[in-house]
């Protein structure tokens, strides 16, 4: 990062007296800490603080399309299934909108994206504990005063470094959630200034220009895969739609929704998964892609109705929808055409596509912590594929000199399951770490969750742990 300004230094604790340590530094501002935040609100004895680098709270602009809903319930807020009498709920949200009684009337058990974005917009604005505009750059461990050093860069409005900070804690908690996935092939295009592909993560900033172009390919079969080709098909006129939809899965598959199939986002599924060894648990992950990477039966009907009517005056629409397909390599062709060398696994066929334009829905991945946790990195325990260890806790796991605690939010499928992203496990995840920090249950948590018996035996609910380091009550 640049500056236009040389940034304030640090206090130097060689000749200050350095500021007394906090009991919690959260790190990132997405769902998961605002949960964390909104939950720890209520507990006097914590001395919580959260930095994100971003101005404001922000969660997936470029596809908050409309009419998109999310893929769980409201309930799956961020407190409700730890406390429903939060007042950081979404009903307390549609209470303090005046809008109660019309979502009541609408009937809507899954809400529009859009809104549950402006319901975390409503939560962040209320906490004092949030601070936005504060990238932090480094976590280490200082052996000498026995806590976690968090370095910072607090930023202007325009994103410049304005001072260095440095905060002290005994625990800390990293929620820098995930980044868009670029497949390899195509990330020197979509790094190319200019070039018409990217990411459907900045789908809605290019949306008008996209839907100028002659002809348009969508790569990627998830739920945003399809909201992205349905939001191009009503808009593209009828006969002359000229788009292209592919994807590596072996057909556009509706996600698992069943409701025995949804108790694999349940704790007692994910305490199950913790206990698996890791081979095992590495193999189950990918096994499991209907579980979190299907598309919803109602997307999946609006596009088949959206289809069908560009059928009803004869002729069928402009559109190939292929899956099963791999882009092997990808290039320009002169000055305005990309063209995509494909390959049909089945088949064992390779072809090549031209087209105007590409909106790549390939997901995302956890953001590396190796970078920010370089300093920590002496006292972190890895697994064989050498990624961090993490506790049932949460936790990951370190040397025992280190008697703090560093815990993790949608880090964790690896060793935690499909359910470490699922917003439905966010409050119960976020309870989870309080209750470990605290040493009792501030959030007393159910001993059963689901029906299903995960295994021949059972794994029993976690009991209460001791704090990980004593907590110093707050002055009166």
């Amino acid at each position: 990062m640049t500056s236009r300004t040389s940034p304030t230094p640090p206090t130097n604790p060689a000749h200050h007296e350095p500021e007394a340590p906090r009991d919690l530094v959260g790190v990132g501002i997405g769902p998961c800490n605002l949960s964390l935040a909104a939950l720890a609100h209520p507990l006097a004895e914590l001395d919580t603080v959260f930095y994100e680098q971003r101005p404001a709270f922000d969660w997936h602009p470029g596809l908050l399309i409309e009419g998109a809903t999310l893929q769980v319930p409201f309930l799956a807020d961020l407190v409700t299934l730890a406390d429903p009498a939060s007042p950081w709920s979404f009903l307390n949200y549609l209470r303090a909108r005046d809008r109660l009684f019309p979502f009541y009337f609408a009937e809507r058990f899954h809400i529009h994206r859009a809104e549950y974005a402006a319901y975390c917009r409503w939560v962040s604005d209320s906490l004092p504990a949030l601070h936005f505009g504060h990238q932090v750059d480094a976590v280490r461990w200082n052996p000498e005063r026995d806590v976690f050093e968090v370095d910072f860069t607090q930023l202007d409005t325009d994103g410049e470094a304005e001072a260095l900070g440095r905060t002290y804690a005994k625990n800390v908690v990293l929620g820098v959630g995930t980044a868009p996935h670029v497949p390899e092939p195509l990330r020197p295009l979509v790094e190319a200034p200019g070039v018409p592909v990217i990411h459907a993560a900045d789908y809605l900033e290019h949306r008008e220009r996209f839907l100028t172009a002659d002809h348009i390919t969508v790569i990627g079969s998830g739920q945003s895969g399809a909201e992205v080709f349905l939001d191009l098909l009503r808009n593209r006129p009828t006969g002359r739609e000229k788009i292209h939809w592919l994807a590596r899965t072996e057909a556009f598959a509706p996600m698992e929704y069943s409701k025995l199939g949804l108790e694999h986002f349940t704790p007692d599924y994910t305490r199950y998964f913790h206990a698996l060894p890791e081979p095992v648990r590495d193999r189950l992950v990918p096994a499991q892609w209907q579980l979190h990477k299907g598309i919803d039966a109602d997307t999946i009907a609006a596009i088949h109705d959206e289809l069908y009517r560009r059928t009803l005056n004869g002729g069928w629409p402009d559109t190939v929808l292929t899956p099963g397909v791999l882009v092997r390599t990808a290039g320009r062709i002169a000055t305005t055409k990309i063209e995509l060398h494909l390959e049909h696994v089945q088949q064992n066929s390779r072809t090549r596509l031209t087209t105007d334009a590409v909106i790549l829905a390939t997901g995302y991945r956890e953001r590396p912590l190796d970078g920010l946790l370089a300093g920590l990195d002496p006292y972190m325990r890895r697994d064989a594929s050498e990624r961090p260890r993490i506790d049932d806790r949460h936790r990951l796991v370190l040397d025992p000199s280190v008697t703090g605690a560093a815990y993790v939010q949608n880090a964790e499928r690896h060793t935690h399951g499909v359910g470490a992203p699922d917003l439905g496990l966010t409050a119960w995840r976020s309870a989870n770490i309080l209750n470990s920090l605290t040493g009792k249950d501030a959030y007393p948590l159910p001993s059963r969750t689901a029906f299903t018996t995960f295994g021949l035996t059972q794994q029993p609910r976690i009991p209460p742990a001791r704090q990980p380091r004593m907590l110093t009550p707050l002055a009166e």
